[in-house]
């Protein structure tokens, strides 16, 4: 793999190495499984970082049978979820897993095979008996209640189940149950040509739309060996940083709605209307898709008219984020809701404006640099409280180096060549990663004997922080619930995939 160092581990050596890469330093990013050359025994692969500009390391191992492998979920409790999903959607078995109750596939869902078993066949509607969920711990208590919340919601918000455990307005409990609208979106790049898998990256998360097609165009020509032209890495970071603008004033004025500022909700969603405007001029689509794609850029981005455009918008950016600061029933909603401590962050594997704003210094863009960011090095926003607030600042001192971003990018642009042709490896396999709004992306894929996609596995940063989120609503209280979350900036489709 590209930009990657393999290492071969035995089943009964992965805590040992776990507790060897913590003590360095360094952090586990993901893991997940796979069939290699549609046998049916399973490899279970697991990515690590190190320190900053060293190549991310990949562990590679063989499970065996039965399939199995030691759960490292209490070494690195960011696994947990990965562990689950993995145990879902392969069928591999995790050995003494501190939550072993299922994750993706909800609780009484029955398959013959699970989906990413290469004798897996789709099966129509799924068949589902009675369970118990087992899933909320036993609270007694004369005023206890149970609230579950969806996962039907109101206006247009995504499918998502809330169990609270609360005594008046304060939680004692809570749990999300994600997943309901599961697409199985890596199941269906199987088979695909990366020019059909780009289409399919853009719409796992339609906010990231740009972002996946970065990570997994990225991998696939890190499998590929294939060099991209300077103009489209210059390209591809004008759409990636234009996706983050437009994604953190949508934030700002959601943020607004939950405090029930209402003036600074309308005027956080016309900035960001005016931005995915901006979007159309220059791309042809409000949400920078179909631009981006293995090779290079699909066709040159409409940079004439975007530096007045982009200096417009930061403009009415500064003046509405003074209006911001200074409104202190907003504020006083923000400071100490949901607070989310350093050490947690980093061994729940937060990730984005969330670790930085609890005091983690990491951003892809800087740390593994890609595309053009190591000519164009943005500025790294990062905040201490760990709070609402601090989410909050960390996003506007982002939008900022935003718009610098682009700014010097327009102004420097190389000319040259849009794409490079691509042969695809028949087979290999590349990793592909990106800073999007709200944390790190990666892609892992493997190609076929014929050439085509066998594997894509999808890690994407709503994943990660929604695993992190119910830990800052535990003991907080009912009117804050909704700030904390917008605080977030979560999204369920980003999760689910």
């Amino acid at each position: 793999m590209n930009g990657v160092v393999m290492r071969d581990i035995e089943p009964s050596g992965l805590a040992a190495a776990c507790r060897e890469l913590l003590a360095a330093g360094g952090r586990m990013q993901m893991a997940y499984a796979w069939f290699p050359g549609r046998r049916g025994e399973a490899e279970v692969r697991y990515l690590a970082s190190a320190e900053p500009r060293r190549p991310f390391q990949m562990w590679r191992v063989q499970s065996g049978a039965p399939e199995s492998i030691p759960s490292l979920a209490t070494i690195a409790p960011l696994l947990e979820w990965h562990e689950r999903e993995m145990m879902d959607l392969t069928g591999v078995r995790v050995i003494d897993h501190p939550q072993p109750y299922r994750l993706v596939l909800h609780e009484g869902v029955v398959l013959d095979t699970p989906p990413l078993d290469p004798q897996h066949h789709a099966q129509g509607m799924l068949a589902v008996e009675a369970e118990d969920l087992g899933i909320m711990p036993e609270v007694e208590g004369e005023h206890v209640q149970l609230l579950p919340f969806g996962p039907i919601r109101a206006d247009v918000l995504e499918s998502a189940q809330f169990l609270f455990q609360y005594v008046g307005e304060g939680i004692l409990h809570y749990h999300p149950r994600l997943f309901f609208k599961h697409r199985g979106m890596e199941k269906r790049f199987e088979g695909r040509s990366p020019e059909l898998g780009v289409l399919l990256a853009e719409r796992i998360s339609g906010v990231d739309s740009a972002a996946h097609a970065l990570a997994f165009s990225q991998a696939v020509e890190g499998a590929a060996g294939c060099e991209v032209p300077p103009r489209a890495r210059w390209l591809r970071v004008i759409a990636a940083e234009l996706e983050r603008i437009y994604n953190h004033l949508h934030y700002l004025g959601h943020l607004c709605h939950t405090t029930t500022l209402k003036v600074g909700e309308a005027q956080g969603k016309l900035l960001e209307e005016r931005a995915k405007q901006t979007n159309a001029r220059v791309s042809g689509s409000r949400f920078l898709r179909n631009v981006i794609v293995p090779g290079g850029v699909r066709r040159d981005l409409a940079l004439a008219g975007l530096l007045g455009a982009i200096d417009g918008l930061r403009r009415e950016f500064r003046e509405y984020v003074e209006l911001l600061q200074r409104t202190d029933s907003h504020l006083d909603r923000l400071i100490t809701t949901g607070p989310l401590d350093r050490a947690l962050a980093f061994d729940l594997g937060a990730t984005g404006p969330i670790e930085r704003a609890s005091g983690l210094d990491r951003d892809l863009r800087r740390d593994h640099p890609y595309a053009a960011y190591d000519e164009l090095p943005p500025a790294i926003a990062q905040h201490d409280a760990g709070d609402a607030n601090a989410r909050m600042q960390v996003r506007i001192a982002e939008l900022e180096a935003s718009f610098d971003v682009v700014l010097r990018a327009v102004t420097g642009c190389p000319a040259g060549a849009l794409r490079t042709p691509l042969t695809p490896p028949a087979p290999g396999e590349g990793l592909g990663w990106a800073e999007g709004t709200r944390g790190t992306l990666f892609y892992a894929v493997h190609f076929d004997e014929a050439g085509r996609l066998a594997r894509v596995k999808i890690e994407s940063p709503s994943f990660s922080n929604w695993r992190v989120f119910p830990y800052t609503v535990h003991d907080s209280n009912m009117m804050d619930y909704a700030i904390n979350e917008a605080s977030f900036g979560l999204t369920i489709a980003g999760c689910d995939r």
